[in-house]
């Protein structure tokens, strides 16, 4: 089959690498695969793609509206994907690509679009809502992440869903080679106790209750704790968010560093996107992942985490109870509870169950392929097939 996969973006967010690594596990079933993004301001992938990658430019207009936004990357992706000729599937992976292929589809160019709905969010914008509702109601079919945001689908928008699982290259991150400090000493802390949250600063990862949670855990957790916060290239502007996080950490005392290597004195590293090929050695650099989300699609960076031997703290979510076991192979907390975050964060950093925690989740990271999840999605596309 020539298949054709559709992102928004080229950063490392969760739809991305799941278009990704998908589109490769597709090329190594044999099939002709075609990875397409937007390009903003030239950037490429986050990693090289194993299959042949197809760059649409946009370019960043500072104070420009969201909705705005949408709109022209939506159509810039559109005209791109004009010029690419036929394939015999189409796969968006987010509303944005959806709403350029169905643009495509009604020109009569696309026979079809398959979409990967990854979560439903709560978009006030009537442009985002529509796009979301457009992209989720409006193509030929639809796959979830999750059995949880597959019911929201059929409850809430009156259509069904398959339900194919990520999946994660575990052996990358258990190979890392090396240790705990040498890890450390890379990523600019050496031996400091240090938690890790991947995703950045915004309201869905939950990030001013994981400030407070750290700055309660901090003494506990052991001299010169630090929070690295690695991630967090999105369409949206999350200003007046980040900028109570910012006046948290002033009222809680907390010093803020932003880039890689923070001093000594700093409590919180604001790392930015950590290239890929680092990755690993981030994970290994830590002594817990905090996870505090309050709504995720799946949660890949859990697996990653796990994948890497990392005990993992994460919000009672749904979609996370679908693959972890509480007090097994993750400690979970209610969402926004920091006391609970806090508490966690101590248990799974440096208490006596922290060795059971990281083993049973590199059992749990271990089920998951994207061969697997490549097969699953082979299944889906023969279906949609018209017979010759």
């Amino acid at each position: 089959m020539r298949i054709r996969l559709v992102t928004y973006s080229t950063k490392p967010r969760g739809g991305v690498v799941h278009a990704l690594s998908l589109a490769e596990a597709l090329g190594d079933r044999g099939h002709e695969v075609e990875l397409w993004a937007l390009s903003a301001d030239g950037a490429g992938f986050f990693r090289p793609p194993g299959v042949p990658g197809r760059l649409v430019p946009v370019e960043r207009r500072p104070g420009e509206d969201v909705e705005a936004r949408i709109l022209r990357y939506a159509a810039a992706l559109a005209e791109g994907l004009r010029a690419a000729g036929p394939a015999d599937v189409h796969h968006a992976e987010d509303c944005l690509s959806a709403r350029s292929l169905l643009a495509l589809r009604a020109e009569g160019r696309v026979p079809a679009v398959v979409r990967t709905v990854h979560h439903v969010d709560d978009f006030a914008s009537p442009v985002l809502r529509e796009c979301q509702r457009a992209s989720i109601e409006d193509v030929d079919h639809r796959v979830c992440v999750s059995r949880h945001w597959a019911a929201v689908l059929e409850r809430d928008h009156g259509v069904a869903a398959d339900v194919i699982p990520n999946g994660v290259d575990a052996a990358r991150f258990a190979g890392c080679p090396l240790g705990r400090v040498e890890a450390g000493a890379r990523m600019g802390w050496g031996a400091r106790p240090a938690v890790l949250a991947v995703g950045g600063i915004e309201p869905r990862k939950g990030s001013r209750t994981l400030l407070d949670a750290f700055a309660r855990a901090r003494a506990a957790l052991g001299p010169g704790a630090l929070l690295a916060i690695a991630g967090g290239e999105t369409l949206f502007d999350y200003a007046d968010y980040r900028e109570a996080w910012e006046a948290d950490a002033a009222r809680l005392g907390l010093r803020v560093h932003r880039g890689p290597a923070p001093p000594a004195e700093a409590d919180v590293a604001v790392l930015g996107p950590v290239a890929d090929p680092g990755m690993p050695a981030l994970y290994r650099a830590a002594d817990a992942l905090a996870f505090p989300s309050e709504r995720e699609g799946f949660g890949l960076v859990v697996l990653e985490a796990q994948a890497a031997g990392l005990p993992v703290v994460a919000s009672d979510l749904p979609v996370l109870r679908e693959f972890l076991s509480p007090g097994e192979d993750c400690l979970m907390v209610p969402p926004g509870d920091a006391a609970a975050l806090a508490r966690a964060l101590v248990a799974a950093a440096s208490g006596p169950g922290r060795e059971r925690l990281a083993s049973a989740g590199r059992a749990t990271a271990g089920r998951f392929t994207w061969e697997r999840a490549a097969a699953a999605h082979e299944a889906v596309y023969e279906g949609l097939r018209v017979p010759a």
